[in-house]
């Protein structure tokens, strides 16, 4: 027998509303959450653009005009609500999920679909994995910058967070990992030569030689010599391979001449990365001040030392972190290529932070950092900057809240163990931006989630009060609701379908 569910749309299905816990901390986020909002503030990006060719509908004082003529249409499937586009991006970084595991997973969890504004529970994926690429490259850094922004609106209108707070931050800096592997020049003189060969082939070019199993041998001998210390052994090895790859650069230069000037600017690209990597694996230090390559499909890769003893050399972006300082909400991620000092990335990180605070009316006035930030103090004249370094100029209450100025870094550490920053998965310069803001905003999801569950009985007595007056219905004697909210029964028998 079919199970028919009252006061709903569909006779044969149940709202999830009546399937979940509605207490469950992310089912009061979602009810909290300027959906409406966040939607008007990105649409723009997904506004109709004009092409070549193509003719814009006739607009008049009230917008679009309907156009009557039957014409078909290859646009394809519907698109996919934005709504739940915005929460799978907030999803995917608050509960560490890649783009995959996060559409697999959102079709099994009724909460998360609750969330992501469903009504009905939907058992198959909400869009496909590759929709989520598309998503994060259309809204670019202002547009998940805004995502970021929100999450701190939430905590300053939910009372989370006094909106005094956010004058005070703390800043850091930390290493975004790439996702590229180790770099060495035996690995990288072998990929130089593989992508030469690739590169002649696709052009049409004979080689006299692709060199492919002595490439292959000479990069395990020289991981093997590596191993064992033997570095003299390991250098010889590696000059084979960059004879090697040199050679094969030159002969590709010299047919590509003899064929026209279309063949050379398709290989322009790979010769000089290739011309790049056999300078670098000749001498420790960048050649003619130009930055090393780490990775033949990541340019944009910086090495970084932080001073660490266990790993000196860290590859990727160096991404700085604001985060207030007493309740530990992210108010600013910012990704710095180059490899920049860290004071320098002080004045564009506080300016982030106050973009994202001026919806709140806010914005930083103290910055508390350490000692990597010295000398900066004219750059910044509108922000007081306490470091261990100013110990006799500052006030004895400033000296005691420099004590938690560490309290960013296990901030970072769960940055990087819950919210995929250890390891960055996202395309070029505009992927390590747009990863650590995201990264950001799903520690700000969890950091809501926490605090919702915190504040506990007297926060969900306001919350119940206030979907009682919009739904017109008297709240219960208050001993049902306080059975209720300590867990001992279920909702009152009163409250309105769908609240």
């Amino acid at each position: 027998m079919l199970f028919a569910c009252p006061a709903t749309d569909d006779f044969f299905r149940s709202r999830i509303d009546h399937m979940i816990d509605l207490r469950h901390p992310l089912a009061v986020l979602a009810s909290r959450m300027p959906w409406q909002e966040i939607e008007a503030r990105v649409a723009q990006v997904f506004s109709r653009k004009g092409r070549a060719g193509v003719a814009m509908p006739d607009l008049d004082l009230f917008g679009e005009q309907v156009q009557r003529v039957a014409v078909s249409s290859n646009a394809g499937r519907p698109r996919v609500p934005l709504r739940t586009m915005i929460a799978l991006l907030y999803l995917k970084h608050a509960f560490n999920e890649s783009d995959e595991g996060v559409v697999e997973r959102w079709g099994e969890t009724p909460t998360w679909q609750f969330f992501s504004g469903q009504a009905y529970f939907e058992h198959h994926r909400p869009c496909d994995a590759t929709t989520l690429v598309k998503f994060r490259q259309l809204l670019g850094e202002e547009g998940v910058e805004e995502l970021l922004a929100q999450t701190i609106n939430v905590a300053v209108e939910l009372k989370l967070i006094k909106q005094q707070e956010l004058a005070r931050v703390i800043v850091d800096s930390t290493v975004q990992h790439k996702a590229i592997a180790h770099p060495t020049d035996s690995r990288l003189l072998e990929t130089a030569r593989v992508k030469l060969v690739e590169a002649a082939k696709d052009a049409g070019i004979d080689l006299k030689q692709t060199f492919a199993k002595e490439g292959q041998h000479l990069n395990r001998k020289a991981g093997r010599y590596a191993h064992a210390r033997q570095f003299k052994r390991m250098k010889r090895a590696i000059k084979r391979q960059r004879t090697i790859v040199g050679r094969l650069q030159r002969e590709i230069e010299r047919k590509a001449s003899a064929i026209g000037a279309a063949v050379r600017e398709a290989l322009d690209e790979t010769l000089s990365k290739a011309h790049r990597i056999v300078s670098q694996s000749g001498q420790r230090k960048a050649v003619d001040g130009q930055r090393k390559l780490y990775a033949w499909h990541a340019p944009e890769v910086d090495c970084i030392s932080k001073g660490k003893a266990k790993t000196p050399y860290e590859f990727g972006v160096k991404v700085g972190i604001a985060s207030t300082l007493k309740s530990n909400l992210v108010v600013g991620a910012k990704a710095f290529h180059g490899n920049p000092y860290d004071g320098h990335t002080l004045n564009e990180q506080l300016e982030q932070a106050a973009i994202l605070m001026q919806d709140s009316k806010a914005k930083p006035t103290t910055a508390f950092v350490d000692l990597g930030y010295r000398g900066v103090d004219t750059q910044n004249p509108d922000v007081h900057i306490v470091h261990r370094g100013k110990s006799k100029r500052i006030s004895e209450q400033e000296r005691k809240l420099l004590k938690r100025r560490q309290a960013i870094e296990p901030i970072i550490g769960h940055l990087k163990a819950d919210h995929r920053m250890d390891r960055c998965q996202l395309k070029g310069e505009q992927g390590d931006r747009l990863h650590a803001v995201l990264c950001a905003a799903g520690y700000n999801i969890r950091w809501l989630l926490r605090m919702i569950v915190k504040k506990g009985v007297p926060f969900l007595q306001r919350l119940y009060l206030r979907l009682c007056a919009m739904a017109g219905v008297q709240p219960s004697w208050w001993l049902t609701l306080r059975t209720w909210l300590t867990g001992t029964s279920r909702w009152p028998e009163s409250r309105a379908v769908g609240v």
